[in-house]
Parts: C-alpha cells; sequence; structure tokens
C-alpha cells in the first residue's frame, strides 16, 4: 500500500528472467582501493605462515590510550547507551571548542561544532548540503580518495587537480583559479595531507580561502591528521577564516580508529540544514565512543599523545636515513601525518606491479601511488610509518633487497 491506501504492484521476475540488478551508473567511477587488495591478499600470506611488513595501511599501531577506554567502559556500565542529539554529545562540543582555545588561542563556539560518526560522517552531510548535480569540486591529485567518492555520490563531478612536489603538493591559488569555471562549487584539501604529509601554513590557507571567496566557492579543510606534525607551528584554517568548513577526527592523533568519532566545523549559516541532515542520515555518532572522548582532553592523555608523535616522528626520520641511496626517493619530506611519498628512481616499471612484487616475492607491504590520483601515479608509492623500528628496518631491509 502507498500513503494514500491503494496498491502499489511490482512486476515480479518470472522464471527464467534475469533478476533485476542495475548500479547507479556513478558506481563506475568509484574505484577499488588497491591498498585494500593489497591488504586482503597480505592476510592471506600470513595465513599461509609468512611473514609480513605492514608498511601499507595508515591506522596508528598504538592502542587507545587506557583512559580513554575506561571512559567507555564507564558509559557503558552507566547504561548510557541512547542517542545523543544529532550534534552530538554537549560535554564534548565543548570540550572541543576549550581545546581550540588552548591549542591555537582560537575562539570557536561549541554551536559550531558537530560531532560525527568518524571524518566520513562529516562528509557525507557536507556533500550533499553544499553541492549537486552539475556542480564540480577541485580537489588536489594526488590525494585521499575518498574524499572525491563523497563527491560523486552526490551526483557532482570531482575535478582532480594535477600538483606536484614544486607546489609541495599542495593546491594554491594559481592552480586553483586555472581549473575554475561556471560549474565549480568548492575546493577541498587537507592539511596535513594524505599520501604527501604536507602541511599548510597559516599564510597559504589564508591566500586559498580568500581566492575562493573570491570565486564564490567554499572551502573544506580535511584536518584529521591535525596533531601529528613535525615542522613549523601547527595551524588550523579556522585561524584564517570563519566561513571555512574544517572536518577533523579522534582516529589518527587520538588514536580512535575503531571508535568511529570525529567532528566538523561549520559557518553559522550552515548549522541548521547540516544538523537537519545528520538527523536523517545517521542520526547521532556512538553514543559510547563519544563519552569516551571526553577522556582524550585530559593532561595525562594529552601527554601520552604527545610522546607517541614525537614517535612518530623518529620513524620519519629513521625512514627517510634508512632508503637514502635506494631507488625509492623522498618527493619531499613529510610536515604532518605518518606517510612517506616516494617517487620510483629510474625504470622499475609501474607502481602498482612493483607493489605485488615486493608483497609476493619479499613479504612487504606498500601503497601504489595510482590510489591517490592519476598525476604521476605509476612513478610512486606510499610507505606508512605505522609500525615499530624494528619492523621499519627489516621492510627497508627486504626492499634494498629486492630493488638493489
Amino acid at each position: 500500500m502507498n500513503h494514500y491506501g491503494s496498491k502499489v504492484l511490482k512486476r515480479q521476475p518470472e522464471n527464467g528472467d534475469p533478476p533485476i540488478r542495475q548500479l547507479a551508473a556513478r558506481m563506475a567511477e568509484v574505484r577499488p582501493f588497491h591498498v585494500m587488495a593489497l591488504l586482503g591478499r597480505a592476510r592471506e600470506l600470513e595465513a599461509q605462515g609468512r611473514d609480513i611488513v605492514h608498511l601499507e595501511v595508515g591506522e596508528p599501531d598504538f592502542i587507545t590510550p587506557e583512559a580513554v577506554c575506561s571512559r567507555g567502559i564507564q558509559a557503558l556500565s552507566a547504561g548510557r547507551t541512547h542517542y545523543t542529539p544529532a550534534a552530538g554529545l554537549p560535554e564534548l562540543r565543548q570540550k572541543i571548542s576549550a581545546w581550540y582555545g588552548q591549542r591555537y588561542e582560537l575562539s570557536v563556539p561549541a554551536d559550531r561544532i558537530m560531532i560525527t560518526p568518524g571524518a566520513s560522517g562529516a562528509l557525507s552531510i557536507l556533500a550533499p548540503c553544499l553541492f549537486g548535480p552539475g556542480d564540480e569540486v577541485l580537489l588536489p591529485d594526488p590525494g585521499y580518495p575518498c574524499n572525491r567518492n563523497f563527491v560523486l555520490a552526490t551526483g557532482a563531478q570531482p575535478v582532480m587537480v594535477p600538483v606536484g612536489s614544486q607546489e609541495r603538493w599542495q593546491l594554491t591559488p594559481e592552480r586553483i583559479r586555472s581549473a575554475w569555471n561556471e560549474h565549480t562549487r568548492a575546493v577541498i584539501l587537507a592539511s596535513p595531507s594524505n599520501p604527501t604529509g604536507s602541511v599548510l601554513s597559516a599564510a597559504e590557507i589564508t591566500a586559498v580561502a580568500d581566492c575562493v571567496r573570491q570565486l564564490g566557492g567554499v572551502l573544506i579543510v580535511d584536518e584529521i591528521y591535525q596533531g601529528l606534525q613535525y615542522e613549523g607551528d601547527a595551524c588550523s584554517a579556522l585561524q584564517c577564516s570563519e566561513d571555512v568548513f574544517v572536518v577533523n577526527s579522534f582516529s589518527k592523533f587520538f588514536g580512535m580508529t575503531g571508535w568511529r568519532v570525529g567532528w566538523l566545523v561549520t559557518p553559522d549559516w550552515a548549522r541548521e540544514p547540516l544538523e537537519r541532515l545528520a538527523q536523517n542520515l545517521y542520526l547521532a555518532a556512538p553514543t559510547v565512543a563519544q563519552h569516551a572522548a571526553l577522556a582524550a582532553f585530559e593532561p595525562d592523555v594529552q601527554a601520552q599523545l604527545e610522546l607517541r608523535r614525537q614517535e612518530f616522528q623518529a620513524r620519519r626520520d629513521f625512514l627517510l636515513d634508512a632508503l637514502s641511496g635506494t631507488p625509492l626517493e623522498a618527493a619531499g619530506i613529510p610536515a604532518g601525518a605518518f606517510y612517506l611519498y616516494m617517487r620510483l628512481a629510474g625504470d622499475r616499471g609501474d607502481a602498482v606491479e612493483l607493489c605485488s612484487h615486493l608483497l609476493e616475492e619479499h613479504g612487504v607491504a606498500i601503497t601504489p601511488g595510482a590510489d591517490f590520483g592519476d598525476h604521476l601515479a605509476g612513478q610512486h608509492v606510499r610507505l606508512a610509518y605505522t609500525t615499530n623500528t624494528g619492523r621499519l628496518a627489516e621492510g627497508v631491509r627486504r626492499i634494498r633487497q629486492a630493488l638493489t
């Protein structure tokens, strides 16, 4: 029956008829993750008894801090298992607001902060709120691939703008203006970035924000690796413009990947429609995870996270030095995140084939540049330093054996 009481009849497949199955046309543009296929194959090899050095997946090897886990357990024990408001637990929004004040000397009102199911949850409401069919959105190539797929899901078209080492793998006002047209609606960039670890300064973000505003668009900045910065002064795009949308997460710096909790900072004018979309698309972020995240801002936890940041920096420095003299050349020293983006020197064939060879024949898993775009992708690979120095050393030993 439909809403008006009349029957809705659908033809059922008759015997011998093929089942009625049809994917949306946009699915043809959603590429598979090579890294997930590599990870799956690595697990198969491990099940056969092979030792695999994992340098492919962008997930911290550190477990969630104990105080955060304890707060989650306390929430469960206290029966805090019901929905929170769609915009999130008020106490957590206040904690994040205070964190911006302490870390960046920024005044970010709690009512501009929305708690989301990870950074992906933030993008799942941002994309349909801001653009749709006929719109175009500029993103850097290379860049995190899921961001372009959030654009595709709305019927808009992601436009990958080639960037290289001369721009430190980031979009510049010049690149944005050259790619802009009457259909362009927005720019999405990341700082620190995946896969290159490059970081934009406050002056650079301000220049991009001014450029996008002058062109009549909106700027979205992915800051999920914020906190994992090794060079220069840390900054947030919120220091540069009140009209920017900032996506962040408890996954990377805070070590809470599996808890699926993040946040979105929005300009005042978009708060109500974004909350309306959240109510309809996912209701609210996981309640227990939100309560657990309250402990992430405690001084002892912040001190622990700082030690982890220092460990990541030590791993970066070790890996850069250890790979010196191999056919893998750093495409720049990463100032943040936990990745090295490496260029294949000489005639080494395609990066996808190389990654497969390294895994199958030498037991080391790295990610091909094809996961992050098309620009020079066949010449680049990404290594994640998300394992201890001993395993990094073994991975380098195997890479040297394979390539020299």
